[in-house]
């Protein structure tokens, strides 16, 4: 389907929809900059704005049907919950230095109130948002997120990423069926047999950084060996090829865990989305290309430092445009009835809240 397809007026078919993104880096630059002196210049109070402007521009540029999405939050909520997790972050350490029996205080904290702040930042951000002037709702409690991050969390790590698609699938299930859209919900069921698959293939691709890595060990061993045993008997210029290896094992070290994670969460996104239904029969999809998504990612972030950082505009909208044009939505039935029926039913969620749900924690 082409760009244009995409772009169409809103129409009453059914069937396959793409999302388009339609941003340009020079427009964003001029957004990115402002916002960089700025919160230079107010030592950092800015960024909550700064978050704000940037969200808008990239969900107004995100289009559906030919409507944008809409990000209504305001620099005050993101700003105020910033300060409050800051606060209570100096006030725990503060304790824990004036008495020592409460060192891990701090930490006993986070980990209590993590999954609380990750769920209200989860809904902070779903209903700050709108597509055809409905809003977007989260359910989820801090039950679902303590399984869904900490423990999920805890259990890759602990099995040196064995069940890491197990944490992912429990992170879908608990942010996919806990949305909703109005009164109309998602609902997110990936299977593990392809999660374990994309998980394979990713252990593959570590396994040959690793052994680069352990090439170039190799063969340097007798230079290290000689190191090791009398480390005065090299002079500094044949140190010189150790201290190259070295940089050489930390370049591909880095690489490879670039394209490992790069490439894990491109086929780990296309198994989440396409295993994703809203109202129970409209599906949504993703079918990103996992080689052009790493390089992507990677040649991003080299070109950023290259230029240290002043493309960083370019990198951002690059990437969004290439993830959002690869997204999809299979509607079921006339698309007009569909949301007509939803926009009457209406929304719980108001236009304006500021009560504690209605601050941005920064989770």
């Amino acid at each position: 389907m082409s760009r244009t397809d995409d772009l169409r007026p809103f129409g009453r078919s059914g069937g396959f929809h793409r999302v388009a993104f339609t941003g340009r880096a020079s427009e964003y630059f001029g957004i990115w900059i402002v916002n960089v002196l700025l919160t230079i210049v107010t030592l950092g109070i800015y960024s909550a704005w700064a978050k704000v402007r940037r969200n808008r521009y990239f969900y107004g540029n995100t289009v559906l049907l030919g409507r944008a999405f809409e990000y209504h939050a305001r620099g005050l909520q993101i700003l105020v919950g910033r300060v409050i997790v800051l606060g209570g972050f100096l006030v725990l350490n503060l304790l824990a230095a004036l008495l020592p029996f409460l060192v891990i205080l701090p930490l006993i904290v986070v980990l209590v109130a993590l999954p609380w702040l990750v769920a209200r930042g989860l809904r902070f951000s779903a209903r700050v948002t709108s597509y055809r002037n409905v809003r977007f709702d989260f359910v989820g409690g801090a039950g679902g997120a303590f399984k869904a991050v900490i423990l999920g969390g805890l259990l890759a790590a602990l099995s040196l990423g064995i069940l890491a698609p197990l944490a992912s699938r429990w992170m879908a299930r608990y942010v996919g069926a806990n949305l909703r859209y109005g009164n109309r919900s998602f609902d997110t069921d990936p299977k593990l047999g392809p999660l374990y698959k994309v998980w394979f293939l990713s252990v593959l691709l570590a396994l040959v950084g690793l052994g680069l890595i352990a090439a170039l060990a190799i063969a340097n061993l007798p230079l290290l060996a000689a190191l090791f045993e009398a480390p005065g008997i090299l002079s500094p210029g044949e140190r010189i090829p150790i201290v190259l290896a070295a940089i050489a094992g930390y370049a591909v070290l880095f690489a490879t865990f670039g394209v490992v994670s790069q490439f894990y969460r491109a086929g780990v996104r296309n198994i989440v989305w396409s295993a994703t239904t809203f109202d129970g029969r409209h599906r949504l999809a993703s079918d990103l290309s996992r080689r052009r998504y790493v390089w992507i990612a990677l040649s991003n972030v080299i070109v950023t430092i290259a230029t240290l950082g002043l493309m960083r505009p370019w990198a951002a909208v690059r990437l969004a445009r290439y993830t959002w044009e690869h997204t999809g939505v299979t509607f079921d039935g006339d698309v007009g009835e569909i949301f007509d029926t939803i926009r009457q039913e209406g929304s719980a969620i108001g236009a304006e809240f500021m009560d504690l749900e209605g601050i941005e924690f920064g989770f």
